[in-house]
């Protein structure tokens, strides 16, 4: 039976339908969010993989296109694989909602969101995290919710929740946040520079809003909500996890203080492959199942006391695993220009975490073409971020970039582009690309430390250098710790991962994914103040390397030229079919295709912008003149030296400029009667004429006569 729950959000309907799509779904809810609707289904797999060591989660955020009234591109016409959007929408309901789950919980969970219709006032993102909590809320699967999230703007000062596409556009903020009732425990926002307080106070107001969602959420439950499952897990007894630990703790104490990352982590592994060892043997008449079962347990009794000596150590001694204090960033080296044919390059390296960053710039028309249901269809800055196996020292998948390095590649592009110079300052398509080389922890924000100098390299005007930080949270009993510049094991065993990314005049990007079930404003407002501390000192590193962005571009990146139009000339200028610019950019050039690297590229803007890219600035000029010529318009009364083209009887044609004629008629070739046209001019004579304007038959009349008068 279809049940119906409305709510008035901040001015919006929020309604809710269960019961009538789905039904064979665990959990299924339709949100209405004013024309965004969302259906969201959950379902749990029957049996448990007990000796697995994750959560099997899968969370699905499913792009139809035909929500925006739009047909796909391409031959197939058919939704293909996610957008970056869509698999950055997944990754945003499943951080808030992973942390939610029992611990001990192996049932395979799969979270599909489907759009179903947008409506791009309304985000149909967090439409689907409310959907994707709601569904499993109500469903049998164990789930410590519900979770919310909104958009908080702030226009003129006024803080928003879920602003429309127009106010966020004028919006110096734009935050994601999501939480329970109690906490927030998901964040993900870009700003304008915006100060550490204002920040917080952004957060805190989001958290509020967030509330009333789960108040709402948590009244449906109580209504139609099913009693919560049983569900299989490993058991483990206490004598065994005494004996494992009695064996092993005091080597793993030891091998958890070694500073040097590879040595620390093979000799954890040597130390557990050791003890898996000796039960394996200890153990030989048991049955392969029951075998593979134990062995499983003394792996995951091993990783429990590592995860309880680490924050021991850390919270209670005081002692990081690399020796560090709690606010040491680790040692910082940067270098610009490795690679000689690159438009920009730089390496930054912190720790044992590297990035190589290329800037490439290319024509506004190599802009990106989006295909989703956003608004925006294009975009001319991007970052893409690629992390190799050989940057952990270990083989792997290579292929399509997942769903990590899309969300990293996001965090910092969101990063670099409250800084990028408007189209109109820089008329360029831009592309960095971090490679990293080498990762110990906050990969992410080495890369928008070397993105950052690779673009004042290759000539870029950003506003301000920006810098990252990594910030962490390790908790024991009611003791916490927030450490600055985390590694990978602090992140691995930790309880937050907080990047903070800005200028010295404020923050520009902000990340926080935790694995416990939230964080206090306390928390949140000593992290950020101690990140800001961190951010001036690798921004005193930046600014010592290149202090600010070079005055020219690359030899080897296109130079510009930009004039206007008028915009009814634009036909003239690319001709029928493109013959007439396909015809100045092939002469211009000296080339046979206009798709040869070497040819000039032309953008020609709506508005009458002409942008012409070339590397060599005599072919651009030459291009800017060809098409300066054919837009060009003859002045009344103005003389211009001319060069005959053609004689017939009654006067002839005088060529102004390529593509410009007009015609001296006899009676106007000379100050005396004429005869014959050939007896004061003839073909290839250059002469001087004035201009008459243009007959009623739009013909140009120019006079010899009038110009030797």
């Amino acid at each position: 039976m279809k049940k119906v729950f409305k709510l008035d959000f901040r001015g919006r309907q929020l309604v809710v339908e269960i019961g009538e799509l789905a039904k064979q779904a665990n959990g299924a809810c339709l949100v209405r969010y004013g024309d965004t609707v969302i259906l969201s289904t959950v379902v749990v797999s029957k049996n448990a993989n007990v000796l697995s060591d994750f959560f099997p989660l899968m969370v699905l955020y499913q792009e139809k296109l035909y929500s925006v009234g739009k047909i796909p591109g391409g031959f197939i016409k058919r939704e293909g694989r996610p957008t970056d959007s869509a698999t950055l929408a997944a990754r945003m309901i499943d951080r808030p909602m992973r942390p939610m789950f029992p611990e001990n919980f192996r049932n395979e969970v799969q979270i599909v969101n489907t759009v179903l219709s947008v409506d791009p006032d309304n985000s149909p993102e967090l439409t689907a995290m409310f959907g994707s909590s709601l569904c499993t809320s109500i469903s049998k699967i164990p789930f410590d919710g519900p979770i919310a999230g909104v958009k908080v703007g702030r226009v003129n000062g006024n803080f928003i929740i879920n602003p429309t596409v127009e106010e966020l556009e004028i919006s110096d903020i734009d935050l994601t946040v999501a939480g329970t009732m109690d906490a927030i425990n998901m964040v993900e926002a870009g700003s304008k520079e915006v100060s550490e307080d204002d920040m917080l106070e952004a957060l805190m107001f989001g958290h509020e809003a967030i509330k009333e969602l789960c108040k709402f959420e948590q009244e449906i439950i109580d209504e139609i909500g099913v009693e919560k499952m049983e569900y299989e897990i490993l058991e483990i007894s206490d004598d065994l996890k005494k004996e494992i630990s009695d064996y092993c703790s005091k080597r793993l104490d030891e091998a958890l203080r070694i500073k040097d990352k590879l040595t620390k982590y093979n000799t954890i592994d040597s130390l557990k492959e050791e003890i898996v060892s000796k039960y394996e043997k200890e153990n030989s008449d048991l049955d392969s199942e029951e075998l593979t079962k134990l062995l499983t347990k003394v792996n995951l009794v091993f990783g429990e006391i590592e995860y309880e000596l680490f924050r021991s150590i850390v919270v209670k001694e005081g002692i990081r695993a690399d020796g560090r204090s709690m606010t040491e960033i680790r040692p910082i080296s940067t270098d610009i220009d490795l690679l000689p044919r690159t438009h920009g390059s730089a390496l930054f390296t912190r720790g044992e975490t590297q990035s190589l960053s290329v800037t490439t710039l290319g024509a506004l028309g190599e802009h990106q073409i989006l295909d989703g249901l956003d608004l925006e269809t294009e975009k001319r800055f991007m970052l893409h971020y690629n992390f190799p196996q050989f940057s952990v020292g270990e083989t792997g998948r290579y292929g399509a970039p997942g769903r990590r390095e899309i969300g990293h590649g996001a965090l910092g592009e969101r990063a670099l582009l409250q800084v990028i110079p408007s189209e109109e300052e820089f008329p360029y398509t831009i592309r960095v690309v971090s490679e990293i080389l080498e990762s110990n922890g906050s990969s992410s924000q080495a890369s928008i430390c070397a993105g950052c100098m690779s673009l004042m390299a290759a000539g870029v005007p950003i506003k301000a250098p920006v810098a990252g930080i990594a910030m962490g949270l390790i908790t024991y009993g009611k003791d916490y710790t927030i450490l600055t510049d985390i590694q990978g094991m602090e992140d691995h065993l930790g309880d937050m991962d907080f990047k903070v990314a800005g200028t010295r005049n404020g923050i520009c990007a902000l990340q926080m994914d935790i694995k416990i079930k939230g964080i206090t404003k306390n928390i949140l407002k000593e992290a950020l103040a101690q990140a800001k501390i961190a951010r001036m000192e690798i921004l005193d590193k930046i600014e010592t390397q290149i202090p600010e962005p070079r005055k020219e571009v690359s030899k080897y990146a296109p130079k510009t030229c930009i004039f206007m139009i008028d915009p009814l000339k634009i036909k003239e200028v690319i001709g029928k079919g493109g013959e007439t610019i396909t015809k100045i950019i092939l002469e211009a050039s000296n080339v046979k295709a206009v798709n040869d690297v070497n040819a000039v590229k032309v953008d020609l803007e709506d508005d009458g912008r002409v942008i012409i890219y070339h590397t060599d600035k005599e072919i651009i000029e030459k291009t800017a003149n060809m098409i300066k010529d054919i837009v060009r318009t003859p002045e009344d009364g103005k003389i211009y030296n001319g060069k005959v083209v053609k004689i017939i009887d009654s006067g002839c044609f005088v060529e102004l400029w390529p593509g410009c004629e007009g015609m001296v008629h006899i009676s106007e070739l000379d100050t005396k009667r004429v005869e014959k046209v050939t007896d004061v001019v003839k073909e290839g004579d250059d002469i001087i004429v004035k201009c008459l304007g243009y007959d009623k038959k739009g013909r140009l009349n120019l006079s010899r006569k009038a110009a030797i008068k």
